[in-house]
Formats: C-alpha cells, structure tokens, sequence
C-alpha cells in the first residue's frame, strides 16, 4: 500500500497534468480548432444511389457535401460482415471488431448460451425505457473518450440517433448523452449510464413527443411529378411512376417509422432542440455532437420491391441534412464546425426477391440446424457419444470447450476434423474455424474476416456458402447470401478549413477516428492503427 504522502503527491500529478491538459486545448481553441466536430452515420448509405438521385436534391445537403468538402467515393469497412452496431464501433474507436469486441448487434453467451445485445446491461436503467443500457462491451477507447479526457471532461459529447446500439457505441464510455427512440413508446430515451434525463429532453417529450404525432403522420413521395418521371431501377417491379402512402399503426409503427423516409426529419427535430438547449457548440472547449440517420429501404425491403420508397428516403436525407446543416450554423459560425458524414455500410439483401434456379443461377438452401447436427455425429463416432455441439447462431456454430477438455481432446484437432467434414457439403464455399483465424497466414481475404472476429464473442466455426445459396439459421431466420459484391460508400469531410477534393481511391472508415483526432489535437482511440487522413 502506497504512503499518505506518496499518494497526496500522485493526486497534486494527475491534477497538474488535467490543468496542463484543459490549458492546451483552451490556447489551441483560440486559433483553428473546431468548436463543434457533427459526426453523421448514416445507415446503409451507397454512394452509387446517393448520385443517382442528385437531380431530386436541393444545395444545401447532399450537393453541398458533393460540391463543398473533401469527399471519398469510396470508403469501406475494413472487416467482413458489418452491420450498423460493429460499423459504428468502429468509426468511433478507429479498431477493428478483432479489437474493440463489438463483433455485431448481438452474439451469442458462451455461459448461458442467449444472444447478447452489444449494449445490454442489466446494472443501468433507461430513462424513458426499459432497456438497461451501457457501453461495457465495447472494449477500447473512442473520439468522444479521448476528447472528454483530454479536456477533463469540460467537452460536451451527445449522440441523437434512431437506434440504440449506434447511439451509445458513438458516444463511448464517457460521454455526456445518448438518445435513441424507443421501438414501443417513441420517446427519445437514455440510459442512467450516462447520468439523469436531462430536462430539455424532458421539456421535448412534453412539447413535441413522436406518440402524440405519429398516428397523424403519413409518408407520400416529396416530389410526385419527379417519381412518375425519374428512376434508378427502370425495370423494378413499381417504377412505373405508382406513387406511395404509408400510415404508422399497429405494435410496430415505431419500428416502421424508423425505416421510413419519414425519421430522419424527427432526428433533425430532436437535433434543433439539443442545440438551443444542451449547451453543446457554446464555448471555445471543443464538442462532439454524434448523428445517426438512415438511407435504407423501407422495412429493410429490396429496392426491386420499392424503388420508390429508396428514392424519397434519400430525397428526404438530403432536406434533413441541409436543415442540421443550416441549425449547427445558427449556434457556430460555419467555419468553426468540423463536419464528417460516413455510411455503415449496405447490410440488407436485394438478393431476396431475384430467381436463381428460375434463371438457371447455381443456388440451393444450407440449414445450420442440419449442417450442426450431422457435425455433432460426426465428433460423437470419432470421440464418443457426447454433445460436442452446443449451439449454432446465424452461420457460426459454437463448440463444448468444457467437454473437450474433460475428454482430454486437443481442440486444434477436433477444429480441423470439424473444417474437414463441413467442406464437403453441398453449398459450403469455406469454413473459417478460430484456430484458422487466430493462425492463419494474414492473407487478402482472410484479414478481413479475421478482422470481423472476436475470439471471445464469436463462434469456434464460420460457415461461409457460395453466393445465392439461402442460408437458414436455428433463429428461424432465412435469407440469402449476395456474396459480397463491390460497392462503394461515400466518406465526407466539411468546414473547419479543410479541402475541396472528390478523391477516388479506396480508403477505411477505420482512419476516421484518428483523423478527428489529429484535427482535435487530442489522442488517437487506444485501439486504432489506421494513420489518419490529410484533410487539410
């Protein structure tokens, strides 16, 4: 146990280094840092629709992020298998699932065999809700902490976005907010994690709340004559110019509204309020305000099934972003914002609705539940009878380590028999085991799903199948595998002095978080290793 005076003296260190630390970012607001950093995600945003759709947008959101910023046509997620939750951890710490543990939305417990949701946590209850929420799956460090950190937690960080997981992964460990709508109430929650409901949200709730608005919100295209005129898709089943209209009623109207063109002017709304409200932008210490939004299509449907709902949502995205746009400059001076908007990714499947043994494409259906249990026989006639298979979740399956171990087996023998006996089956295009992850050569291909793995979250087999075949889980999930065909997401970098460059090489998402970093002379994330972007 240390000394009383070797403690008082570690005390009078860290408070020094805290001052020193507050002084530096206070001189260097002074010059070029940016007041206010808007960091947007937007939800499956494709860059290809974004500019097929440019002749429906008006100046002041996607044009100006066109015409105006340093923009990349085509950034990427440096892991397989992204989705909103592992793609948004990533932006934020700048690492890799293999690092900062957020794999996916949910995976599955080794100790009681449930799903786990990445932002679970039965310690903190919601306000406004009653999901229990924290950031304690996410194991490394993010923009928001270093910047909290660095400024002794004087920066204001608060994050609006629809969905849980992306709010509270943008806003870290130690932020001052995250808000998100919850599916069966629509009232901008949060969680006791991050401290009490704050009363602006709580004068929102009371003025303007979605329950009160919802059941007279209808959603019809913004532009008729332009939906009967333009198409991306020409020959999609409903781009015959057939107009739409959509009501929110029933159980799920929450979680309709979320997919529709209609929630991210609520996001906007929501963002109006925080700003004339929270105190965020207000002082020469830097802040972080985290977005998310959506440019998916409607009830994650192929846009074969409604080009024309794709369409309006993006119309719709862009008068969103020029309205936050336009609201961030009425609180900070134009110059002084530091704006980057970015995509997850695209994760829904068009391939649902195509064909392919119609169209005489090589297809078929792999079951997981079948391909698990003729795996578990397997094991059981070359070690004994016993349940080698304790449970398979959407293609991994996971094996009984305990039981392996009490047999005396060596795991690295029974994964590569297990790699062996799933090769041959009909549909199979590779089988990635952990040992193979954890060893393997760092070859192309390989990186990026050893990249989307996480050796404690993750299964010990992933089955991947050749592209076309249905997929169908024990969560009697179904759908089928597009592959991953190229497709480019576009990464934007606005105001605050920075350059005016269309740039079409290919560049990660991951170089994000240090890229922020440098611009807020603070830190990188402790999990980041992507050098940062020249954005100046």
């Amino acid at each position: 146990m240390k000394s009383g005076t070797n403690t008082t003296k570690t005390h009078l260190l860290t408070s020094l280094v805290a001052l020193m630390a507050i002084m530096n970012v206070e001189a260097q607001s002074s010059s070029d840092l940016p007041r206010l950093v808007v960091n947007i995600l937007i939800d499956q945003l494709r860059t290809d629709y974004m500019e097929a759709f440019a002749p429906l947008y008006n100046e002041g959101g996607l044009k100006r992020l066109m015409y105006e910023s340093l923009y990349y046509t085509d950034s990427q997620q440096p892991f397989s298998g992204a989705d909103r939750a592992s793609a948004a951890a990533c932006l934020s710490t700048g690492a890799i699932p293999y690092d900062n543990g957020i794999p996916s939305r949910q995976w599955l417990s080794r100790q009681n065999l449930q799903p786990v949701y990445c932002v679970d946590d039965p310690s903190y209850s919601g306000h406004q809700t009653t999901e229990r929420t924290s950031p304690r799956y996410l194991l490394t460090t993010t923009v928001a902490d270093e910047l909290e950190m660095a400024t002794g937690g004087r920066a204001v960080v608060i994050s609006i976005c629809p969905e849980r997981d992306m709010s509270v992964l943008l806003s870290g460990h130690m932020g001052d907010g995250a808000f998100w709508l919850n599916d069966q109430t629509g009232a901008w929650c949060g969680s006791s994690y991050y401290g009490n409901y704050p009363s602006w949200v709580k004068d929102y709730e009371r003025q303007k709340s979605l329950s009160q608005r919802i059941s007279k919100l209808v959603w019809t295209p913004v532009y008729d004559g332009a939906l009967q005129s333009f198409h991306y898709y020409q020959n999609a089943s409903d781009a015959d110019g057939r107009d739409f209209k959509h009501s929110f009623k029933g159980d799920r109207r929450y979680r309709e509204l979320k997919t529709s063109g209609l929630i991210n002017e609520e996001v906007a709304l929501f963002i109006d309020r925080c700003l004339s409200a929270s105190g965020i932008g207000g002082d020469a210490v830097p802040d972080l305000l985290n977005v998310g939004l959506y440019a998916g299509n409607y009830e994650h449907q192929s846009v074969f099934r409604s080009p024309s709902e794709l369409q309006d949502i993006y119309v719709r995205l862009d008068m969103a972003l020029a309205h936050i746009f336009s609201s961030v400059e009425q609180v900070v001076p134009r110059e002084q914002v530091l704006y980057v908007v970015s995509s997850t990714g695209y994760a829904d499947s068009d391939a649902d609705d195509i064909d392919f043994q119609g169209n005489h494409i090589p297809s078929g259906t792999f079951s997981m539940q079948r391909a698990s249990m003729l795996l578990n026989m397997y094991l059981a006639a070359l070690y004994g009878q016993a349940q080698f298979v304790e449970a398979t979740y959407n293609q991994q399956i996971y094996l009984d380590h305990k039981l392996i171990e009490q047999k005396q087996l060596n795991l690295s023998e029974v994964l590569a028999r297990a790699e062996e006996f799933l090769s041959q089956m009909d549909g199979v295009r590779d089988i990635f085991t952990s040992q193979r992850l954890a060893l393997g050569a760092w070859v192309k291909g390989l990186d990026r799903i050893r990249s989307g793995w996480n050796s404690a979250r993750s299964g010990d087999i992933l089955v991947e199948v050749n592209p076309g075949w249905r997929i169908v889980s024990e969560q009697n999930t179904e759908y089928v595998n597009q592959g991953e065909p190229y497709l480019s997401y576009p990464l934007f970098f606005m105001g605050a002095d920075v350059s005016t460059e269309r740039i079409v090489s290919q560049v990660s998402t991951a170089a994000v978080a240090p890229t922020l970093s440098r611009c807020l002379r603070i830190r990188a994330p402790n999990g980041s290793r992507e050098m940062p972007l020249v954005i100046k």
